[in-house]
């Protein structure tokens, strides 16, 4: 009786700090630019979770949630600035599922969010910078810092019997951060990188910075590139001139989009992306069903993204960002009753009653730092032309 009581009483003092309203969600992520095939199941992973939330009656007083989508492009700073004060002064937004690609996470970071104090999850961006960049608390992540992934990458091709690579990498953040966090481990363990030159994304001819990997040496060519763009140039231009024929293929160049367009030549290679065997990834496949595909890279933590922020918002019993922020962590970590993918509802009902919950999702979501995923990985490699799981880190 006493806790039915203080949950009648809590749930009560909820209902009389909002009111039932339809709460925006920004989903900020590249539906163009080189890694489109990628955010066409992110998109979806994201509105997923807002729809679930929306549909069960449970959020914030019975108030309802939209999604509304803004183009990063991934590469355009410029273009993503505009995008997202877009969002937050004329879409009126109370949250970003977003940026997705790192530099124009952080140039949206700066520009835009901190200035508006608006709270930004991102489910893909992981640029080393970001765990240490000036955020006032308003910016975490689903995905894994590529600190941890250059790691997991060396213990892999170690684990392969590799000793010398080449390694190639797109001129932004998210390359040039990946490129140095690797290189840095895979030296570390004894191996030698022949080369570690940039390549820029939307060029016709890579002859010329393939010919510069080839002459380095190398058993193999690391591509820390976009697979819808130069990454996928410069493994096209290396097959077509003999270069290299075994390329390694970290989170921005793992997706089937890239073995469609190269083909069995791609097969043998492999690499790693962000990834999980654990219940709530089996039923997030399960709630996808044939609306997208919930395996593809940073589609769960996209829902996992938009799950957090709805759950912050009613942990906090606000859709102010700067009364939310701060439950961000509290709902993500325990202690607490864990939630799964389809059970965002009971999620609300239990923060509603004044009780806590530790949000697991579709990705093993546990913050740690300033705001990050510990991060869990999936080792891949190409056989058929298709991409096969074969095993998780």
């Amino acid at each position: 009786m006493k806790k039915l009581l203080l949950a009648t009483v809590a749930s009560a003092a909820m209902a009389t700090a909002v009111s039932a309203d339809d709460v925006k969600i920004g989903v900020f992520l590249g539906f163009t630019g080189p890694i489109e095939s990628l955010v066409a199941q992110m998109g979806p992973g994201a509105e997923a979770a807002i729809a679930e939330v929306s549909a069960s009656g449970s959020f914030m007083n019975g108030s309802t949630v939209t999604a509304i989508r803004a183009d990063t492009t991934c590469v355009d700073a410029g273009a993503a600035t505009a995008a997202a004060e877009r969002l937050i002064t004329s879409d009126k937004v109370s949250g970003i599922v977003g940026g997705d690609c790192s530099g124009v996470t952080t140039a949206t970071l700066t520009n835009v969010a901190m200035p508006n104090g608006m709270v930004m999850i991102s489910p893909s961006a992981t640029s080393p910078a970001l765990s240490t960049i000036e955020d006032n608390g308003l910016f975490f992540r689903t995905a894994p810092s590529d600190a941890r992934q250059g790691v997991v990458m060396s213990d892999i091709i170690m684990e392969r019997g590799y000793n010398s690579v080449a390694l190639t990498y797109t001129n932004n953040d998210y390359g040039k951060g990946l490129a140095d966090a690797f290189a840095a481990a895979f030296e570390a363990a004894g191996g030698e990188v022949t080369i570690n030159a940039s390549h820029e994304d939307g060029k016709a001819d890579y002859s010329a910075e393939v010919g510069a990997l080839a002459a380095a040496g190398g058993e193999i060519l690391v591509v820390a590139g976009y697979l819808d763009q130069g990454g996928k140039g410069i493994i096209q231009a290396s097959l077509d001139t003999g270069a290299f024929d075994t390329f390694v293929l970290p989170d921005g160049m793992v997706g089937d989009s890239l073995p469609e367009a190269i083909g069995t030549d791609l097969d043998g290679s492999f690499g790693q992306a962000p990834g999980t065997d654990s219940e709530g990834a089996a039923t997030l496949v399960s709630i996808a069903g044939d609306s997208f595909d919930a395996t593809s890279p940073f589609a769960a933590e996209s829902y996992d993204a938009a799950a957090l922020i709805l759950l912050a918002m009613q942990a906090a019993g606000s859709k102010n960002p700067a009364d939310y922020k701060g439950k961000v962590f509290d709902v993500a970590n325990a202690p607490g009753e864990q939630i799964l993918p389809g059970e965002l509802a009971k999620g609300m009902e239990i923060l509603a009653s004044g009780g806590e919950i530790d949000y697991v999702g579709a990705s093993n979501v546990e913050l740690i730092g300033a705001g990050e995923s510990a991060g869990n990985y999936r080792e891949i490699t190409i056989k058929d032309a298709k991409i096969s799981v074969d095993r998780y880190r």
